[in-house]
């Protein structure tokens, strides 16, 4: 027979929260034991609850700030602390980068055995109204009778009832009580799952999965919604190659780089950054640090879309641009023509299981940039080593493997960090985004 599971604690006990987790969580310790609290900041006196215990460590809700930090702020969203997709908005938005930063040079520190030469000013933009990629999750909730739309309840799965979003792009974050109604409107109002959502600089797009065939009824509800708001809306039956435009028949999304002449299109359900101002910041950034000159050779690995392919095109001799999924590349081609670019050209590969002989890879370069997903570079990494160029920059949606590369890249590859910086893509959540610079010694 299993053990019983322990009966937690119903007394709320009181502590002074000793210091902040990377994504937002405080940590105190009661009787020599760790314990994680959402919702406060160091130096906080505070009372909690416990949620979970565990082995090694125990979890707690806050019930009452008894002293708050110097640092603390009204969070803008009255549904903070409910909804998982932010984390940091009771913490003053200056604060939040610096604390970034900080879980940035602590990984290269304790995992990359690294440090950098110079630290890069941090990039921020808007803090609200910023996201224009999402993916929203719908549901009916039988004993409410209703339909909800938005994010999970924090540790949670289930959806929490939101009636909007502040940090969602504003063509849909104040709507999502009229979408969870458009939903509920619908014949399968049951059978409609996430909404995904893709904003580019003049349109905004809407993805409905639908798990049964909408009606005529259903269609035309939708095209109205969409003609009312001004969007494009798509339906997306399976999986992602049946994703069908509804409303206009041919939407086009489009985001301007106008600093380098570059249009770049994409549909809905492609990767693109989600912070349009942090994306050009960045861009700008990236070509800064790789000091690009006409007579460059560019190899950019992770390319997607052509993000920084164009722009880099626009200032070098070359860029190759390599990429993982074949859809990307196709569209990465399209732009190239779309912007009349003929010093780029784009190859489909695994970049985590390359062919040595793979001809790109023979290539002369005198310069690399990487921007790869959240697992990092390192499957591609031994081949650069046999490459040697010169200067490498590196931009990181993850702080521990971009440590873990660096490890590589320095101690063993023969680079030197000579810069690295946060940029701010993700304001009042726990994502560290970051750029590095490498230098072969």
């Amino acid at each position: 027979m299993s053990p019983r599971k322990k009966k937690l604690p119903v007394d709320t006990v009181t502590t002074t929260i000793e210091s902040m987790t990377h994504d937002g969580k405080g940590v105190t310790h009661i009787d020599g034991k760790t314990v994680f609290i959402h919702g406060v900041l160091g130096g906080e006196e505070v009372s909690f609850q416990y949620t979970r215990q565990h082995r090694r460590y125990d979890e707690g809700k806050v019930i009452e700030i008894l002293k708050a930090s110097p640092l603390r702020v009204e969070p803008k969203c009255a549904h903070f602390g409910l909804c998982g997709g932010c984390s940091l908005q009771h913490l003053d938005a200056v604060e939040q980068i610096k604390i970034k930063q900080q879980v940035l040079l602590d990984n290269l520190q304790r995992i990359g055995k690294v440090n950098a030469e110079e630290i890069l000013p941090p990039l921020t933009g808007p803090v609200w109204g910023y996201r224009r990629k999402a993916r929203l999750g719908a549901k009916y909730v039988h004993k409410k009778e209703k339909v909800l739309v938005g994010f999970r309840e924090k540790g949670s799965g289930y959806l929490a009832e939101l009636e909007h979003c502040e940090v969602l792009y504003p063509t849909v974050g104040p709507y999502l009580v009229q979408l969870a109604d458009l939903v509920r409107s619908l014949s399968c109002y049951d059978k409609i799952p996430q909404i995904e959502v893709a904003v580019s600089d003049d349109q905004t797009a809407l993805i409905f999965r639908h798990m049964v065939e909408l009606t005529d009824d259903d269609k035309d509800k939708l095209t109205e919604y969409a003609k009312q708001h001004n969007i494009c809306l798509y339906l997306q039956s399976a999986g992602p190659d049946s994703i069908t435009p509804l409303w206009p028949e041919e939407p086009k999304l489009i985001y301007r780089l106008d600093e380098y002449d570059v249009n770049i299109a994409f549909e809905p359900n492609d990767f693109v950054q989600v912070n349009s101002e942090i994306n050009h910041k960045m861009i700008k950034l990236a070509i800064e640090l790789l000091d690009l000159q006409k007579d460059d050779k560019v190899l950019e690995l992770f390319c997607g879309v052509g993000n920084f392919s164009f722009a880099m095109a626009r200032q070098a001799e070359h860029v190759t641009a390599v990429e993982g999924e074949k859809v990307l590349v196709e569209r990465a081609r399209q732009n190239a023509e779309l912007n009349h670019i003929t010093n780029t050209e784009f190859h489909v590969a695994d970049l985590f299981n390359v062919d040595p002989q793979t001809p790109w890879l023979k290539q002369k370069y005198n310069k690399i940039l990487l921007d790869p997903a959240r697992t990092g570079a390192d499957g591609i990494l031994p081949l650069l080593k046999k490459m040697k160029v010169p200067l490498i920059v590196y931009v990181s949606c993850n702080p521990a493997t971009l440590a873990r590369d660096a490890d590589i890249l320095c101690n063993e590859y023969g680079y030197t960090l000579k810069k690295v910086g946060v940029m701010d893509m993700f304001p009042h959540t726990a994502h560290v985004e970051s750029i590095a610079l490498f230098e072969r010694k």
